[in-house]
């Protein structure tokens, strides 16, 4: 069986309609033609990424920025860590 593309558009008025709840996932599968698991795994998909929907850019930023400090701090304490142990080497070696 040939495996047919769906557009956003069309998996988002479907999920809709299963959020609806007026009739069955399988009641909308069959009339779509798709795989009931295909829709129960659209509407996870969707209820997962509502949240995204309502983040504005200034707090997608800060949490990006927080990371990114996060990173830069333990690339800093290990460069200390690596510095200290190449001078400490240095010191028993004799150089």
């Amino acid at each position: 069986m040939k495996r047919t593309p769906h557009t956003p558009d069309e998996k988002a008025k479907l999920v809709l309609e299963v959020l609806q709840g007026e009739r069955t996932v399988n009641e909308i599968a069959a009339e779509n033609s798709v795989h009931p698991s295909m829709l129960t795994r659209w509407k996870k998909e969707a209820i997962a990424g509502l949240p995204s929907i309502f983040e504005n850019d200034a707090t997608k930023k800060r949490k990006e920025k927080k990371a990114l400090d996060a990173e830069k701090d333990e690339l800093f304490a290990q460069i200390g860590k690596l510095t200290t142990q190449l001078e400490w080497l240095k010191k028993k070696s004799g150089l």
